[in-house]
């Protein structure tokens, strides 16, 4: 199939599962990318494997589910740093910056709400 030079962006996303708690965040190229007959297809790839839209039917890499909550990046990085900070940073959530490595990408559902609950 020929086709003519793609577009690609790049986007990224955090999940957490509702099933089992897991979190995780996944970077993707987009690709767009448009045929000989002018029909418009997308490419999706995640660590230089191409894989389905994770918009379409998301699944946890933990439990297999497919009730899945997709955010926008850095939620579940923030969440983890959160866990971390000293106790006087947990106080002041909205200052913690959302960045964070990417060996750190996963977490439990109840991590991201632990630093919210009142004691």
């Amino acid at each position: 199939m020929s086709e003519i030079a793609a577009t690609t962006v790049h986007e990224a996303y955090a999940f957490a599962c509702m099933r089992c708690g897991y979190g995780w965040e996944q970077s993707y190229e987009i690709e767009h990318h448009v045929d000989i007959h002018g029909h418009e297809f997308v490419v999706y790839t995640a660590d230089g494997e191409r894989v389905p839209s994770p918009l379409s039917t998301p699944t946890c890499t933990n439990c297999g589910g497919h009730v899945v909550r997709i955010m926008r990046a850095g939620r579940v990085a923030g969440a983890q740093q959160l866990l971390h900070a000293p106790r006087s940073a947990k106080k002041d959530a909205g200052k913690v910056p959302a960045a964070a490595a990417a060996s750190d990408r996963h977490w439990r559902l109840s991590d991201l709400l632990h630093p919210f609950h009142r004691r």
